[in-house]
């Protein structure tokens, strides 16, 4: 019997693919308002980062529970943002100003791709054949749930899509090196700074600012498509690595699709029952993952939310918070022993093949 793993990241996984999966309608909406893309763009990420940063504000008169960014956070930060907040839309809006719709929709599940490819051959997460099967059927799901039919050749705009992709792949594998930090300060200051980015680059190409009920609707999907939705990503990281949360956030096109059958009426076809089907079975075997074997934790000091679990037994000062999930810089002495585990923030060890 297959003994499925309890632990908090794949909801949270699950639940960002949702709300990114959930904006995609409400942003075609505003385009067919006559909002310029590169400049939607920016206001989502604006509404993104400004909405955060006035939860971060009202959050600091509460207890601290997660660790603030640290000064060596801050080089990981800068090639997140770049990659992710700048290069991604950038390229992206170059090689949809090239690219037919069909062909763009299909080259941006590259993505998901690009996120487990990097984690498993780079970074070397632990995969075994159950969780490449599962991760082929989400991404098989994602194509066909894109695929519009047509074939059209590969330009310089098809690899400009493909290149931002990639620069997203290298975005969500750095952005694991700083999921032990407060999730709504990277997620905040990652959606301030290409907020403004693409937006002075949208106005400088010559874009106008739409009418204000439509700023204020793209600041609202972005603060829940992109915003929020990043908070859940970063601690789904946090708890299962790139790899997996990647795998989890594919799903994001076919919640979208769903939603623009409950909300506007689309038509259920064909292409929709057998991307769910697929997706379902790819699902299902990330879900059903049991991983556990004899593993060594190497001394490590750091700082981040937890509880007094096994593998958090120290011992507190005077000075460090009480009650429980708190924050504090502690030390982990060495521990060898067996149990189901993700590759999370005290499992990323490396596996004899």
């Amino acid at each position: 019997m297959v003994r499925v793993v309890s632990y908090p990241g794949p909801a949270m996984a699950l639940l960002s693919a949702a709300l990114f999966g959930a904006s995609t309608p409400f942003a075609k909406l505003l385009l067919g308002g006559g909002i310029d893309p590169w400049l939607l763009a920016g206001l989502l990420y604006l509404g993104s980062g400004v909405g955060l940063g006035l939860l971060h504000l009202a959050r600091r008169s509460q207890p601290q529970s997660e660790a603030p960014l640290a000064a060596r956070d801050l080089p990981w930060l800068a090639l997140v943002v770049l990659a992710g907040g700048i290069a991604g839309p950038l390229l992206l809006m170059v090689g949809l100003a090239a690219t037919p719709a069909s062909s763009a929709a299909l080259l941006l599940n590259v993505e998901g791709l690009a996120t487990m490819a990097i984690a498993w051959l780079v970074f070397r997460e632990n995969v075994d054949q159950r969780l490449l099967l599962g991760a082929a059927a989400i991404l098989a799901g994602a194509l066909l749930l894109s695929w519009k039919g047509g074939a059209e050749g590969v330009g310089l705009g098809a690899l400009a899509i493909v290149g931002a992709c990639l620069a997203w792949g290298i975005d969500n594998n750095l952005t694991r090196k700083l999921s032990g930090s407060d999730p709504v300060q990277i997620a905040m200051i990652k959606g301030l700074v290409a907020g403004f980015v693409n937006l002075a680059l949208a106005l400088g190409r010559g874009a106008h600012l739409p009418a204000l009920p439509a700023v204020a609707g793209a600041g609202l999907v972005g603060f829940f498509g992109y915003g929020l939705s990043l908070v859940l990503f970063v601690l789904a990281l946090r708890h299962l690595g790139s790899a997996r949360t990647g795998a989890y956030f594919s799903s994001a096109p076919f919640i979208g699709a769903l939603l623009a059958i409950l909300l506007f009426g689309e038509p259920v076809t064909v292409q929709l029952i057998a991307a769910s089907v697929l997706m379902a079975i790819g699902l299902y075997l990330h879900l059903a993952e049991r991983h556990a074997h004899e593993h060594d934790h190497e001394p490590i000091e750091h700082a981040h939310a937890h509880v007094h679990d096994a593998h958090h037994q120290h011992a507190h000062g005077p000075d460090d918070p009480a009650g429980e999930p708190h924050t504090h810089a502690h030390r982990h002495a060495p521990l060898v022993h067996s149990h189901p585990h993700y590759p999370d923030l005290h499992h990323r060890h490396g596996h004899a093949h």
